[in-house]
């Protein structure tokens, strides 16, 4: 069979328009405009900014004892138990010489900072420091030496006025208290220098506590404890250097927020009378409510 060409009409070629091309070209160039902005875009897009890490504190309320911030700087440093009680015993905290290497009393109540690589021995030293700091002023060194107390005497008596009182607004009475007895000569009969000595805290005191053989058992001996029985707070320190006038030697808080004081024996008997009435009062409603 012989082949034939196809009509003339089919082999031409198919032609764009000058409206075609136009739109051809259009599209070509939005195409390598788009290759071209995406990255640009991906490249001007802002990353999100790293949030700084927040920094580490460690709380030292006032009142605690020594015993307590060493336990709070083992957990906070995530050191073995006991680590920073050795610790304190070899470090070289700028002390009193009454205080013969013992920190409390000057482990001052504050927030400070948990920086990275930071030991026991150098928060320690850093709370000594504040200590010293805010010892210095003549509100607190100045008032000590003027009222004849010195230093370490008036924080000793501080660290009793901030475990005896109740509320703020009493610790200028409890200090009174604890002055009119040393001049007076008779023993201090706190029952917080005995918590101290048995290491609690607690407001039941028996007979058999008293007896207890302890240089902090201020109910067998005069005067004040051997060293302060905690770390108090500036307030505290204000309260011993500056105590209102009165002549009461006895008080007892009969319940929250109602410490009451007075200088009569018999009167200070029927608010202890009160006091014990309201404790078993307590005991019974928390028997019944377990």
């Amino acid at each position: 069979m012989m082949y034939e060409p196809p009509p003339a009409r089919s082999r031409r070629r198919l032609r764009l328009t000058r409206r075609g091309r136009l739109v051809l070209i259009a599209v070509a160039a939005a195409a390598v405009c788009a290759a071209v902005l995406i990255p640009l875009l991906v490249q001007l897009e802002p990353k999100p900014e790293k949030q700084p890490e927040k920094r580490r504190t460690l709380l030292i309320p006032e009142g605690w004892r020594a015993a307590q911030v060493y336990q709070a700087v083992d957990k906070a440093l995530g050191k073995p138990s006991g680590t920073t009680r050795k610790a304190a015993a070899t470090a070289d905290l700028k002390l009193p010489a009454e205080a013969k290497g013992n920190p409390e009393g000057y482990l001052f109540p504050a927030t400070y900072p948990l920086d990275p690589g930071v030991t026991p021995a150098g928060l320690l030293t850093y709370m000594v420091d504040t200590a010293n700091k805010r010892f210095a002023a003549d509100s607190i060194s100045g008032g000590a030496q003027r009222s004849g107390a010195g230093l370490y005497r008036t924080v000793n008596i501080a660290s009793i006025v901030q475990a005896e009182a109740d509320t703020a607004d009493d610790m200028g009475k409890v200090a009174r208290v604890i002055h009119n007895r040393l001049e007076q000569g008779m023993p201090l009969q706190m029952d917080s220098t005995l918590n101290y000595a048995l290491n609690r805290s607690t407001l039941d005191t028996s007979i058999e506590d008293t007896r207890l053989d302890s240089p902090y058992n201020t109910y067998l001996r005069l005067g004040l404890p051997p060293t302060p029985i905690d770390n108090p707070g500036e307030e505290a320190l204000r309260a011993a250097l500056n105590p209102p006038q009165g002549d009461w030697i006895y008080f007892v808080t009969v319940a929250p927020g109602d410490t009451r004081f007075t200088a009569d024996y018999a009167e200070h008997q029927r608010n202890v009378k009160e006091f014990n009435a309201n404790r078993r009062s307590a005991r019974a409603t928390a028997d019944a409510d377990s």
